[in-house]
């Protein structure tokens, strides 16, 4: 059956009923295996969520940039949707792990590589390089504050035993290294309104991330987040829930104390206002 895309659509080559199936405020996660190389990263998500962001809020050949790439996942969905993709990130192994998995996915895609590029450097420096409203879509899953230093965390400990890293590493620019949760949130603001500046107007922006606990606080990061994201120009539009329910359940109070086990991230949708 031939599909029909609305003549009035500019933000994505879906039909209005493809369009319609993606407004629900919650997703159920699809994460395959990760491969050997996707498995070296303590903190990473899956390629067929991003290929659906991107899909939603973006037409084929389009620009999509992640300021914190990692080890390419979003390239990979890039590459798998026929976006041109930019990702930025810190760590000069995580750049290297990137470069192999695209060039493993090039071999199995008829997309060209030369559309994908990684800039291994700080964010907010690489950033500035870029100009302003060059960039069809945001999507990114920032670090997270410290939660990768508890050496006690059940997930932290299996990676140890297996001898995978279990942080982002020991550059001196990392953010989730610093010790002080505002300073932290005020950081990451910082590079998101870099990010605002580089995006098109009234184009969007998913910021994938997961609320968390750090010794007996609760922590809502994606509502923090949020708020300092918004103070620097950007406009929420919606929250999606991404349920991950093939996770490990972990006996983590039992039989003392509640304890969630956390299962879900949220997605934050931001669009950049049109200029007065």
């Amino acid at each position: 059956m031939k599909r029909s895309v609305d003549e009035r659509n500019r933000l994505n080559d879906l039909t209005n009923k493809e369009w319609l199936q993606q407004t629900k405020s919650f997703w159920i996660s699809k994460a395959p295996p990760r491969d050997e190389l996707k498995l070296q990263h303590p903190a990473t998500f899956s390629e067929h969520d991003i290929e659906r962001l991107i899909r939603l809020f973006t037409r084929s050949g389009q620009t999509v940039l992640d300021p914190f790439v990692g080890v390419g996942s979003t390239l990979i969905a890039c590459l798998r949707t026929g976006r041109r993709g930019i990702g930025i990130e810190l760590m000069p192994q995580w750049c290297e792990l990137a470069e192999q998995r695209l060039a493993a996915e090039c071999d199995n895609s008829s997309s060209p590589q030369d559309d994908i590029q990684i800039l291994q450097g700080d964010a907010g420096s690489k950033l500035a390089d870029l100009d302003s409203e060059s960039i069809d879509f945001v999507v990114t899953s920032p670090p997270y504050w410290r939660i990768l230093e508890k050496n006690g965390q059940k997930v932290a400990a299996e990676r140890a035993s297996r001898d995978l890293p279990t942080n982002y590493g020991d550059e001196i620019q990392n953010l989730g290294g610093i010790e002080d949760y505002d300073l932290f949130l005020g950081k990451l603001g910082e590079i998101f309104a870099e990010c605002a500046r580089v995006l098109r107007a009234k184009q969007y922006m998913a910021v994938i991330v997961s609320d968390f606990r750090h010794g007996p606080q609760y922590y809502l990061y994606h509502a923090d987040l949020a708020n300092e994201i918004q103070q620097r120009g950007m406009v929420l539009k919606g929250v999606i829930a991404l349920l991950q329910d093939s996770k490990n359940l972990y006996a983590y109070g039992i039989p003392y104390a509640f304890v969630p086990n956390i299962h879900h991230q949220q997605i934050l949708i931001f669009q950049k206002p049109e200029s007065d």
